[in-house]
C-alpha cells in the first residue's frame, strides 16, 4: 500500500515513467505488444481523468470554504463544474479509488454473478464514455476477456495506487500525462518494430515538419494519422510561441481501429477537439470522411509502397495522373493536393523511392507535379531516424502558391528547394538517429529563409553539400528525378589562399630536398655497412 506521504505528492516525469513501464512489464510475458499497449494506455488514461477529476473536486471544495457541507457536496456533483475547467466527468463507478479498492474483484452473492477486477475496469470506461461525448466510442474495453490475466491486472491497479496525474491544476497535469503517453508509445512502437512505424512517427521528425510548415492558425489534417503525433506537435508549436492551441483545428483519419482509439484518447489527454477525426476508423480512399474540407496545413506519414488499397482509375482526386495499381504512394500525395486550401501548404513523408522512380507511370504524375508548380522542397532524411524500418525515407513539400504573399516574402514560383540532411543527427543507441534542437532549426530555418519568412534573420543561399533552389529547367534536364543529392553537389572545400603555379614550386622544391637527403642518408648507411663488413 503507498504510504499518505506518496498519496499526496505529485508523481515527477520519470518517476511515471519508472513505475508504469514496470507496469507493461507485468503483462508482458502474457500478451504480445498490442495487447499489453492497449491494457496499459487504457489504465494510464484511467488513473489520469480520475485524478484530475479528484484535483477539481478539492479545489471546489476550497473555493467553497465557509458554505454548508450540503451546498458543497452538491456542488462536486455539478458536471459543469469539471467540464468548464477542461477536466472529464467521472461516474462514481468509474473513479480510481473506487476500483483500488476492489482491485480483487467481487465475489458471487445471491444476488449477483462474481465481478473480476477487469470486469469492473470495462464498467469503468464504458461509464467514462457515456458521460463524455468526446470519448464515446473510444476507450479500451477488453479488461475482462480471458486472455487476461485478472491476478496480474490487479496488481496493476496497486501499483498505478502511486503514480499520481495531479498537482499544479488541469493543465499541468495534462502536460505531464500527454508526456509519459508519448514516451510509452515510442517504447511500444519500439517493441512492435516495423508495425510500431504505422502508429508512430519519431518526434523529431514530427518537430522538423512543423517548424518548417509553421501552422500558426487554421484546418490541420492528417489522412493517416495514426496516433495523432502530427496534431500534438503542431499545438505544441503554438504553445511554444504562447499562442492560443485553439487557433488551429484538427481533421484526421485512421484505417485501424485500434490505432484511431489511441489517437482519439492522445487528443483528449492533449485537451484537442476530437471530433474532426470522426465517429469511426475509416479507409481515406475507399471513403473520405472529409470530402469537403479543405486544409490549410496537412501533415503526414502514409504507410509506404502499399500493394493492395482502394484504387478507382476514375478518381477526380488523380489530377495529376493515375497512381499504379500496386503501389499507393502517389495516391497519398495526390489525395493530400486534393485536401490543399489554394494558400495551403503540406509535408509527406515518403519512400526514397518516390524521388525517382518511372514504375507504373510514377516518373509521369511526378513530371505533371513539378510542371503544375506545386512542389516547393524535397528534403532528403539520414538513415536510421525509424527505429522500425531501414527504408531511406525523405519529405515532400508542397505548396499550391509559391509567389509572393502571405507565407513568405520571396516568390519562388518555377523554383524547388533540395535540402540533403542525410549527414545530419547523431545516434541516441546502435539503431536509431535523431535530430538535435539546432538540427532541427538549421533545416527548418533553411526553409524559412528560402520563403522569405519574417520568422527568421537572414537571406536565403545555396550551400554546396546541403542545399540548393533548383529551377524547373534544371530539373527537367536531370529527367524530373528529385534526389538532392543531384543538385545539392558535394561540400565545398576551403579554398587555398595560395595560387595553383606557387604551391607547385613549393612542392617541387621541396620534394627535390627531400630526394636529395635521402640519397645522402643512403651514402651515410652504406659506408656504416662496409666498416661492419
Amino acid at each position: 500500500m503507498a504510504s499518505a506521504k506518496a498519496e499526496k505528492a505529485p508523481s515527477t516525469s520519470k518517476e511515471l515513467k519508472d513505475t508504469l513501464w514496470k507496469a507493461a512489464d507485468k503483462l508482458r510475458g502474457s500478451m504480445d505488444a498490442s495487447q499489453y499497449k492497449d491494457v496499459v494506455l487504457g489504465l494510464v488514461f484511467l488513473k489520469y481523468v480520475s485524478d484530475a477529476f479528484d484535483e477539481r473536486r478539492a479545489a471546489i471544495a476550497a473555493e467553497l470554504d465557509g458554505e454548508s457541507a450540503e451546498y458543497i457536496a452538491e456542488t462536486q456533483e455539478d458536471r459543469d463544474e469539471y467540464l468548464g475547467n477542461g477536466v472529464f466527468w467521472v461516474p462514481i463507478e468509474s473513479r480510481w479509488g473506487y476500483l483500488a479498492g476492489l482491485a480483487k474483484g467481487v465475489p458471487a452473492t445471491k444476488d449477483h454473478d462474481a465481478l473480476s477486477i477487469g470486469n469492473l475496469i470495462d464498467e469503468a470506461m464504458r461509464g467514462l464514455m457515456r458521460a463524455n461525448e468526446s470519448l464515446n466510442g473510444v476507450l479500451p474495453t477488453m479488461f475482462g476477456r480471458d486472455n487476461i490475466d485478472q491476478r496480474r491486472l490487479g496488481e496493476l491497479i496497486d501499483l498505478f495506487n502511486s503514480a499520481r496525474f495531479s498537482g499544479g491544476g488541469a493543465s499541468k497535469a495534462r502536460d505531464l500525462l500527454g508526456e509519459v503517453y508519448e514516451y510509452f508509445l515510442d517504447k511500444f512502437a519500439k517493441a512492435e518494430g516495423k508495425r510500431g512505424g504505422e502508429f508512430y512517427t519519431p518526434p523529431a521528425v514530427v518537430r522538423t515538419l512543423v517548424e518548417i510548415l509553421e501552422p500558426h492558425s487554421g484546418r490541420v489534417y492528417d489522412p493517416c494519422c495514426g496516433s495523432g503525433g502530427m496534431f500534438v506537435q503542431a499545438e505544441k508549436f503554438l504553445e511554444r510561441h504562447q499562442e492560443d492551441p485553439t487557433n488551429i483545428v484538427v481533421y484526421g483519419q485512421e484505417l485501424n481501429e485500434r490505432t484511431w482509439r489511441m489517437a482519439k484518447m492522445n487528443l483528449a489527454i492533449h485537451g484537442i477537439d476530437t471530433k474532426g477525426l470522426g465517429s469511426k476508423w475509416q479507409d481515406t480512399f475507399a471513403r473520405d470522411i472529409h470530402p469537403d474540407m479543405s486544409a490549410d496545413y496537412v501533415l503526414a506519414n502514409p504507410p509506404f509502397n502499399i500493394k493492395d488499397w482502394a484504387r478507382r482509375e476514375e478518381d477526380p482526386r488523380w489530377r495529376y495522373g493515375v497512381p499504379p495499381a500496386r503501389n499507393a504512394n502517389y495516391a497519398w500525395m495526390q489525395h493530400i493536393l486534393s485536401k490543399l486550401a489554394p494558400g495551403g501548404e503540406a509535408a509527406v513523408v515518403m519512400a526514397n523511392g518516390t524521388m525517382a522512380s518511372n514504375t507504373g507511370g510514377e516518373g509521369e504524375i511526378r513530371k505533371a507535379m513539378i510542371e503544375g508548380g506545386v512542389v516547393s522542397c524535397i528534403l532528403a532524411l539520414p538513415a536510421q531516424l525509424f527505429r522500425g524500418t531501414g527504408i531511406p525515407v525523405c519529405v515532400w513539400f508542397f505548396a499550391k502558391d509559391k509567389s509572393a504573399g502571405k507565407r513568405g516574402k520571396t516568390d519562388r514560383t518555377g523554383e524547388v528547394l533540395f535540402i540533403d540532411a542525410r549527414e545530419i543527427g547523431h545516434m541516441i543507441d546502435r539503431v536509431e538517429r535523431t535530430f538535435s534542437e539546432d538540427d532541427i532549426m538549421s533545416i527548418a530555418r533553411t526553409y524559412r529563409r528560402w520563403r522569405g519568412r519574417d520568422s527568421v534573420d537572414g537571406d536565403y543561399a545555396d550551400e554546396p553539400g546541403f542545399c540548393k533552389s533548383a529551377s524547373v529547367d534544371e530539373i527537367r534536364a536531370a529527367g524530373f528525378a528529385l534526389t538532392p543529392g543531384r543538385y545539392v553537389g558535394a561540400v565545398q572545400a576551403d579554398e587555398d589562399p595560395e595560387p595553383v603555379e606557387a604551391k607547385i614550386a613549393r612542392l617541387t622544391t621541396e620534394l627535390t630536398a627531400a630526394l636529395d637527403e635521402s640519397t645522402r642518408l643512403g651514402a651515410v648507411v652504406r659506408e656504416q655497412l662496409g666498416r661492419l663488413a
